[in-house]
């Protein structure tokens, strides 16, 4: 069953909305969180580029173009730019979000927009316009999916993010209603994106990122050159959500109410650490009792209320989870999380290598790390965090986290991010003047300045 059935296709709404958007229409609160979505997102892809399997999706691509990949000599086309940049931002989980639904908009957004600025030569304003309309169209398509593609197996942002990519690429390509909205529809036969992933921790759900985002060039450029695609491809009998999500009754108003009143795309949240993104509240709570003095050693068990749908997974298998197989799985433990803050006193990159993921002191923690589901848990709407720690000699110590540090409730400042940056490009070896030009660049994107100066500072090369 479907409720709010729109009196159109919602394709066609949506189009109409995103081909008359322009650069003034844009509130402040949308054009800073777009901003900084750049710069957290390019920053994440500079962190990543010695990574294997940031190297190994550059090897694998075999079309050279004009379009700059962060951190490596070799240019590409567009779609190869898009898809890279996307694998390395979404590679180590520690790009945005969105609280209602956990899609990562930056590492589909920023790449797609960026690797068709750089190729086709559009300014800022443009640039920073589509990065704007494709962070919303991601976040108003979380809200209507809730935890249903999730529970039907698959990813969010990959799924989704096609679909807001190719409603980004439309606006940067130029494209009319009428093919915006066939641009929507050939990428909902583009989408795609499993999570089997969390059986073993391999590497394909930082893939997704960047599928996503060449897919949904791909499919602007085909609207562009004359394909057609279902125009009920959201709302239709076998559209988006019937198969990527059969157990919801979408909400459309989700997605088509108060176009360009009504702005998502100023709530996305940032994370403080390299992580899945459920996880991130407990972590809060466990480094909250750290500084509080419980030791790890004097830890003798530790129960953390959940929402029944982080269990699957966040929480199970235990066994795994407790002695998470790989550095990318433990990202998707949080008793590895916990146990790690409680050891390290920290979550990030350097936290989630095979040496830490192998320690005995971090796994003997993490084996006492159980889960009791919360009914009255708020998720996905909000995301909580709670540990209880027993000591040995009896003594309970307790915290709990309301909500997303990084998220709409308490936020990170803009001092933070750029600090955050400033070490992600630090961990990835670019030179410190490099990094500070390209920040500087992003930063003042709005004045019309064009986006040749990329390749310039983003290769690590002074």
């Amino acid at each position: 069953m479907m409720n709010s059935m729109p009196d159109e296709p919602i394709s066609l709404t949506l189009a109409r909305w995103l081909t008359k958007l322009r650069f003034a229409d844009l509130p402040p609160t949308v054009l800073n969180a777009t901003t900084m979505t750049m710069v957290d997102t390019v920053g994440l892809c500079l962190s990543a580029r010695h990574e294997t399997y940031a190297k190994a999706v550059l090897e694998s691509w075999d079309t050279d173009g004009p379009c700059t990949v962060f951190g490596h000599h070799r240019r590409l086309d567009a779609s190869g730019a898009a898809f890279c940049n996307g694998v390395a931002a979404h590679g180590e989980d520690f790009d945005n979000t969105f609280e209602g639904c956990p899609v990562h908009s930056g590492a589909v957004i920023v790449p797609a927009v960026l690797a068709l600025a750089e190729r086709d030569g559009f300014d800022g304003q443009t640039a920073l316009t589509a990065m704007s309309i494709g962070i919303e169209l991601m976040c108003r398509l979380g809200l209507v999916a809730k935890k249903g593609v999730h529970a039907a197996g698959f990813h969010p942002t990959s799924v989704l993010g096609t679909l807001a990519a190719a409603g980004a690429a439309s606006y940067a390509l130029g494209l009319d209603e009428e093919r915006t909205a066939h641009a929507f529809g050939i990428a909902g036969s583009a989408a795609s994106g499993i999570i089997e992933y969390l059986a073993d921790g391999s590497s394909t759900k930082r893939m997704h990122a960047g599928w996503a985002a060449q897919a949904g060039i791909r499919a602007a450029m085909m609207a562009r050159a004359g394909f057609d695609g279902p125009r009920a491809v959201f709302e239709g009998k076998h559209g988006l959500f019937q198969a990527f999500a059969p157990s919801l009754e979408p909400e459309f108003d989700h997605l088509s109410a108060e176009l360009g009143r009504r702005w998502n795309a100023a709530d996305v949240a940032f994370k403080p650490y390299a992580c899945g993104t459920m996880t991130q509240p407990y972590i809060d709570c466990m480094l909250r009792l750290r500084r509080d003095g419980v030791n790890p050693e004097d830890i003798e068990s530790i129960v953390c209320e959940v929402g029944e749908g982080t269990v699957h997974r966040l929480w199970e298998p235990l066994a795994i989870k407790h002695a998470p197989p790989s550095p990318y799985g433990a990202k998707f433990s949080t008793p590895y999380c916990i146990a790690v803050a409680a050891v390290d006193g920290d979550a990030g990159l350097a936290q989630f290598t095979a040496e830490r993921i192998n320690d005995p002191r971090v796994l003997a923690v993490a084996s006492k790390v159980t889960y009791v589901v919360d009914p009255n848990n708020g998720y996905p709407a909000n995301y909580t965090g709670h540990v209880r720690a027993t000591l040995y000699g009896g003594r309970v110590a307790e915290a709990r986290q309301p909500c997303l540090r990084g998220g709409t409730r308490e936020p990170l400042s803009k001092s933070e991010l750029i600090a955050k940056y400033q070490a992600n490009t630090r961990f990835g070896g670019i030179p410190e003047a490099a990094a500070a030009r390209l920040l500087s660049m992003m930063e003042g994107m709005d004045d019309r300045n064009s986006l040749s100066a990329l390749r310039e500072i983003s290769d690590g090369r002074e």
